[in-house]
């Protein structure tokens, strides 16, 4: 079985009240050229041409916070958190769990929907985004919420989000040529990796457990520069990084980025994969693809991440891993 842990939904409830709220009007001429984002059934014909494919949902962008006042996005987390839910129950084949949205506009209210949806609606996890409002979830009003996911002993899956609006240079206003997406979504995942290690969450939540989208931005690409800092050239050694000794964490700076979980949505990109996995490894890379953001609807991303994770020199056992245990021991799938 193939347990895609990472993928895009707008429950119909949801995407109707969304549609009386969304800033960017722009987007509700786009989402119909997805039927299957918002068609529950034009999407399992798509899964249908993937034998044995189940989807973990988790809400599509925007981000909860960008929509309303504190309460309107606690009230689009709960209509979301809903139908993610009923979806669940009645095609728990094709969805065996889902991961509920928050709006951290309101941090104590975001914990108490996470408590909700887990509790009362079965959610598996938490997503969240990489900054709220520019603002970065390692600052301190949002320490419960991982507090609170650390304490069910289930994971956080956080999502990059940029727009336009972040200009590419400081001289300019605006993002040119999708930069804000191509470039600036895997820094974004990747910043915030560095912000939350730095802010000594790891030290304080040895056991929580973070899903990087994307397999983690730049973060494997990057592991050597990672491990050896820009002070470390000067001032340091070697597993002697003066940023985290100024910081008082326990461990190196790499030893956290290798607690991180990797998902493999990746386009279907083979050396990317490869990379990915050689840093992540078997215990720790998840089989996710995007779906339904590309071309074909889901497909085409589909298609492309298994032929990119069965093109991995692995053993049967690692990429069984992949595709499905690691997303039943994180999300304890079989308690259910």
């Amino acid at each position: 079985m193939k347990i895609d842990i990472f993928n895009h939904i707008l429950p119909p409830a949801y995407f109707e009240r969304l549609k009386e709220v969304i800033p960017d009007k722009r987007m509700l001429g786009r989402y119909p050229l997805l039927p299957t984002l918002t068609d529950v059934e034009a999407r399992f014909r798509m899964m249908d041409a993937f034998e044995g494919y189940a989807q973990v949902l988790s809400l599509a962008n925007p981000p909860l916070e960008a929509l309303g006042t504190p309460a309107e996005s606690a009230e689009l987390a709960r209509i979301a958190n809903d139908g993610m839910a009923e979806l669940c129950a009645r095609h728990p084949d094709r969805f065996p769990a889902f991961t509920a949205s928050v709006a951290l506009n309101d941090p104590d209210g975001a914990v108490a929907e996470a408590q909700r949806a887990i509790d009362e609606l079965g959610a598996r996890g938490v997503q969240v985004f990489t900054n709220v409002l520019g603002k970065p979830i390692s600052a301190a009003p949002f320490r419960p919420l991982f507090e609170c996911l650390a304490g069910h002993d289930l994971p956080v899956w956080v999502h990059p989000i940029r727009g336009p609006n972040h200009p590419d240079y400081m001289s300019e206003e605006l993002s040119e040529h999708e930069i804000w997406f191509t470039f600036g979504w895997p820094y974004e995942t990747s910043a915030c990796m560095a912000r939350l290690i730095f802010s000594g969450l790891f030290d304080a939540l040895p056991d929580l457990k973070i899903v990087t989208h994307h397999m983690g931005g730049m973060i494997p690409f990057f592991a050597e520069k990672i491990a050896v800092g820009f002070e470390q050239l000067f001032e340091g050694g070697v597993g002697n990084n003066p940023l985290a000794a100024r910081a008082g964490l326990k461990k190196q700076p790499i030893d956290y980025y290798r607690m991180l979980y990797g998902d493999t949505a990746l386009n279907g990109s083979r050396p990317a994969t490869v990379c990915g996995y050689d840093f992540f490894g078997a215990g720790q890379s998840l089989f996710a693809t995007d779906a339904p953001f590309d071309p074909e609807g889901g497909a085409l991303f589909i298609r492309g991440t298994i032929d990119a994770v069965d093109s991995l020199d692995i053993d049967a056992s690692a990429r069984k891993r992949i595709y499905e245990k690691n997303a039943r021991e994180l999300l304890r799938l079989d308690a259910l």
